[in-house]
């Protein structure tokens, strides 16, 4: 049975389903609430909301699927999520859910499916019984901001300033000026040089239409974005950027989003100064922050070498899938 956001007692019902998975894939994610999980079924990432389905047995939700698809770009590829609850795990319903999104992702006109799944046992299995193929693999980390020392920072801040004194930093809190939409919608484009692995995904585009749309759905999100920007003070072209989004329900969680250079800028230790940079602002605005959450595939060394050296702690490793359909 498809659904959205406005049906309240399937949301809810959601939110206790997904936080009772979480406790048994992935203990360390911080759990739904039901604005927290509203946000995201209504705005996802930058405004395209996946189309959800629930499957009730005699009043009972026992499991999920989304389809996630984006006109902007990949428009071979739909990303499947199928979730479902532990108490009916190995009864085949996660079988009956994958057909049925593999369907809808068919009709959807997709030729593409992708899955996502924690590394374990089940995960492989279940991949391996309707033939997916591994294509990538990526790693969450934790910044524990209680654990990370301030003049640690200080000398990270410190040491990559010292390579970049060609560049300023600019901060800009909540929706990017108009006057800089153009440019730094580029640099959001500049994320494409990040490692897929074998993941079958094209360049994503990045106008500034799509950078309006993501604020736009953060900030309905209740999420406050912070972004951190290195100018080049010669010719005034943005050269980097990073951003974090803290959660205004729960002021103690925040989320590393977009860290990207441009790559005529790169060399100049610019990812470690716009990261410690951020550090130092959020400890001035967002004293309640406890931790930031960030994702890299396994394979980016340069940006794991980044968040390790600011206090970065593996979470847990997720495996990506895909396959023609």
């Amino acid at each position: 049975m498809g659904f959205t956001p406005d049906d309240r007692d399937t949301i809810e019902a959601s939110v206790e389903l997904t936080n009772a998975a979480l406790k048994v894939d992935s203990p360390f994610e911080h759990p739904f609430t039901v604005a927290d999980y509203t946000g995201m079924r209504r705005y996802d990432w930058d405004g395209e909301a996946p189309e959800t389905h629930a499957a009730w047995e005699h009043d009972r939700l026992v499991g999920l699927v989304a389809v996630y698809t984006s006109e902007w770009d990949n428009r071979h590829v739909a990303w499947l999520e199928v979730l479902v609850h532990p108490d009916v795990r190995g009864s085949g319903r996660g079988s009956e859910l994958l057909a049925f999104a593999e369907s809808r992702a068919k009709e959807l006109g997709r030729t593409s499916v992708g899955l996502f799944g924690w590394d374990n046992p089940e995960t492989l299995r279940f991949t391996r019984k309707h033939g997916l193929p591994r294509k990538g693999s990526a790693i969450k980390r934790r910044q524990t901001l209680a654990r990370v020392d301030p003049a640690t920072v200080r000398e990270v801040y410190d040491g990559a300033a010292a390579h970049a004194t060609d560049y300023e930093l600019l901060r800009v809190a909540g929706r990017t000026p108009a006057e800089m939409l153009g440019p730094v919608a580029q640099l959001t484009a500049s994320i494409n040089d990040s490692p897929l692995d074998d993941l079958d995904i094209e360049d994503e585009v990045y106008p500034a239409e799509r950078v309006v749309a993501y604020e736009e759905a953060q900030e309905a999100r209740g999420k406050r974005l912070f972004r951190v920007l290195a100018r080049h003070r010669a010719t005034g072209a943005l050269a980097g950027h990073t951003v974090v989004a803290v959660d205004s329900e729960r002021p103690w969680i925040g989320d590393q989003h977009d860290t990207a250079v441009d790559a005529a800028h790169r060399g100049h230790r610019l990812g470690l100064l716009l990261k410690s940079d951020m550090l130092r602002w959020l400890a001035e605005v967002e004293p309640a922050l406890e931790t930031v959450d960030t994702w890299n595939q396994e394979s980016n060394d340069f940006m794991i070498s980044v968040n390790e050296s600011l206090g970065y702690e593996v979470l847990g490793r997720e495996l990506q899938f895909q396959r023609d359909v």
